[in-house]
């Protein structure tokens, strides 16, 4: 009777076990992803190699593929599905595709045209239960020549501020894929939806909301709504900028620099600063010297300050002042860094 129990456990449990992982060839897995905006593409594939075949119109072939089903594109990999990842909704090759898994395939038609297809079955062992009525996109590519790339490989080249190249390298022949997203658009919805969270309860959270979109000029109604939350938690130099910057988009530069006025009354030393350099960068020379003059005079004993005032007048072109405030930076103890600035600038005007 115990060897029997003893059998039928036995069975038991090799009927549950599996094989041990052992790595996968010859075409190992491979994962790589980008992100654009805050939205991620990731791309999951496997890599066969040439190893000296024939690949466009032999191991890949022009054109379908019979399958028991009917016809069927290369799976533009090995193995499983070639399977894309978007976390938002994109534009590929200029038509609209929802967030979420698409198996992604390729018709080869000749070695310079291909079609892009993907499908919302994602799961499958390759190509072989590919069913068109699935695809959620079709859309013509033009093929590249590319140098010689043995392993398969899947890459993003040309990354901008809404999107993205993928392409596929293989053998001599490059495949290129445009994926974009509305990034302001999906930006300013998470941030709508992160500010009914714990975000909502900070004033960070509002000025960095409200600070996206005055500095992308994206619905400046919204980002004043979210200035005024920041305020009414709290009345700092970070605030009251940012609800400065809000009222220069809307046209009101009088209440702007009303509260920007404000704002450097509390502002502490690096504050003021930085607003100094923000207005430098955009070429307002004479409001920058105008602040960190404020600021020298507020941090009398910062070798900083006059080191900042003096790059305004060089921007300005006013050589004497600049030297004069260099030579007044190097007085007051400072940094490493502040000292190697100043003496940098120095020597660009002779004086050194």
């Amino acid at each position: 009777m115990l060897m029997a129990l003893l059998c039928l456990a036995t069975l038991s449990f090799e009927s549950r076990s599996q094989a041990v992982t052992t790595p996968r060839t010859p075409s190992p897995a491979a994962t790589v992803a980008q992100t654009v905006g805050i939205s991620t593409i990731t791309v999951k594939y496997s890599r066969p190699s040439v190893k000296g075949r024939k690949v466009w119109g032999e191991l890949v072939p022009f054109g379908w593929t019979p399958i028991a089903t009917g016809n069927a594109p290369w799976r533009a990999g090995a193995n499983e599905n070639t399977v894309l990842e978007l976390s938002h909704d994109a534009m590929i090759e200029g038509k609209k595709v929802p967030a979420g898994k698409y198996g992604f395939f390729l018709l080869v038609n000749d070695e310079n045209s291909a079609d892009l297809i993907l499908s919302k079955d994602y799961r499958s062992w390759g190509h072989f239960h590919y069913n068109p009525a699935n695809d959620q996109m079709r859309a013509p590519i033009k093929i590249r020549d590319h140098e010689m790339t043995e392993t398969l490989t899947y890459d993003f080249l040309t990354p901008s501020k809404t999107g993205v190249e993928l392409v596929l390298n293989w053998e001599k022949k490059q495949f290129p894929v445009k994926i974009e997203f509305d990034v302001d658009g999906i930006v300013m919805a998470n941030a709508e939806q992160e500010l009914m969270g714990v975000n909502g309860f900070t004033w960070q959270g509002y000025t960095s909301a409200a600070n996206y979109a005055a500095n992308n000029k994206v619905n400046i109604e919204q980002a004043s709504k979210w200035a005024d939350q920041a305020l009414n938690i709290t009345r700092s130099f970070q605030t009251l900028q940012v609800k400065a910057n809000v009222l220069r988009l809307s046209n009101q530069p009088e209440e702007a620099d009303k509260l920007m006025k404000e704002a450097i009354a509390i502002g502490n030393e690096n504050d003021i600063n930085n607003y100094g350099y923000v207005l430098l960068n955009q070429g307002q020379n004479d409001k920058a010297i105008e602040v960190f003059t404020l600021n020298t005079t507020k941090f009398p004993s910062s070798a900083n300050t006059f080191d900042s005032l003096g790059e305004a007048y060089v921007g300005k072109g006013d050589n004497k002042n600049a030297i004069k405030n260099f030579k007044k930076a190097l007085t007051l103890n400072p940094t490493a860094a502040t000292k190697a600035n100043s003496e940098k600038f120095l020597k660009q005007l002779g004086v050194m």
